[in-house]
């Protein structure tokens, strides 16, 4: 909306061209998002359910009754603040409403007495996943691959699945990383840095994509506002998440935001910059996920003696702290980031 305006009124009063700047759009929704999220936050946790304890998590006593949910607050904030920050297209629009659908699934699950059963959990991520492939296949089939120059374009057959996997597994691995206070947000946080960073500075630049051998995408800009304003409105709810916790994001939040990274790695036209975006996310929830496929439907026993997620494991196996664990996978997610970026991108 502020981009419109910017645009409309510009020749009337000078100032108002910078609400048509990508740039100054991208630092003021960052801005707004957090202190939005910041002052927001706390009045609205007395309306959130309590947490009733993950079954078999270690810890789990030390989580039971803090507010969670409070992902339904700060995407909430998020969604309202991209209608004003960002300078639309129709895909966007259904992304949000989307992401509006999975973080409701993900409260509702946060308010039961009960936890909802896994496999309709599954299915209905699996269903979001789909229609969000299908939604995306026009727009973004156009692909490319590290270490190689060019576009390749994927057939219906091969996007959809791919685009499935991708999003189903973002979301269950984000939501089985929450488990630590300030985990999962610390590492979803800068994976939507990198990714952001990506799509604003490189795909969504002609001269730097060029000058790397990569396709320019002109709309990469107007998502990269879109991950900053999340950016800012997870920051602000980390500032309460941090050890130790006053509030925890539940379903409501990991499942929203999973879903998105699925998203924003899709429009990047890069499945591989999960392993980027999303490493250590993927090694710490999306193993495990793996593991118990294996046993309920082959059973197939592998890696048994290691515990998952991986953060219980370290803490309860060994004896890391929660600081211990958060400040380590937060410093190999960032290792792996550079390093990852330095062969995607250059190395071709």
């Amino acid at each position: 909306m502020l981009y419109h305006i910017g645009v409309l009124l510009q020749e009337f009063y000078g100032p108002f061209r910078l609400l048509a700047s990508y740039l100054f759009l991208i630092v003021a929704g960052t801005s707004a998002a957090f202190l939005v999220t910041l002052l927001v936050l706390p009045g609205a946790a007395r309306f959130l359910p309590q947490d009733r304890g993950r079954e078999y998590a270690v810890q789990a006593l030390a989580a039971r009754g803090k507010p969670t949910g409070s992902g339904i607050v700060f995407i909430t904030i998020f969604l309202m603040l991209s209608l004003l920050f960002v300078p639309f297209r129709l895909d966007q629009v259904v992304v949000l409403l989307i992401t509006f659908l999975a973080m409701i699934s993900g409260f509702l699950d946060d308010r039961s007495n009960r936890a909802w059963n896994e496999y309709i959990k599954g299915a209905i991520d699996g269903g979001i996943a789909l229609i969000t492939a299908i939604y995306l296949l026009p727009r973004y089939s156009a692909i490319w691959l590290p270490f190689v120059t060019g576009e390749f374009i994927l057939p219906w057959w091969l996007f959809l699945p791919l685009g499935v996997a991708i999003i189903w597994l973002s979301i269950n691995s984000t939501n089985c990383t929450d488990g630590v206070d300030g985990l999962s947000s610390t590492l979803v946080l800068l994976g939507l840095i990198s990714i952001a960073l990506l799509l604003y500075f490189v795909l969504g630049h002609v001269e730097i994509s060029h000058h790397l051998l990569l396709p320019h995408y002109p709309d990469a800009s107007r998502w990269a506002i879109m991950v900053f304003v999340l950016v800012g409105c997870l920051s602000g709810y980390l500032w309460y998440n941090a050890y130790p916790s006053q509030f925890l994001m539940g379903d409501a939040g990991s499942r929203a935001l999973g879903y998105f990274i699925g998203v924003v790695i899709l429009v990047s036209r890069n499945p591989f910059l999960f392993l980027i975006v999303s490493s250590v996310i993927l090694v710490n929830g999306g193993t495990g996920l793996v593991k118990v496929l294996l046993l309920r439907f082959f059973r197939v026993k592998v890696l048994h003696n290691i515990r998952f997620p991986l953060h219980d494991h370290f803490r309860n196996v060994r004896q890391w702290s929660n600081t211990q664990v958060l400040i380590r996978f937060a410093l190999i997610q960032i290792l792996l980031i550079i390093m990852l970026f330095g062969l995607f991108i250059k190395v071709r």
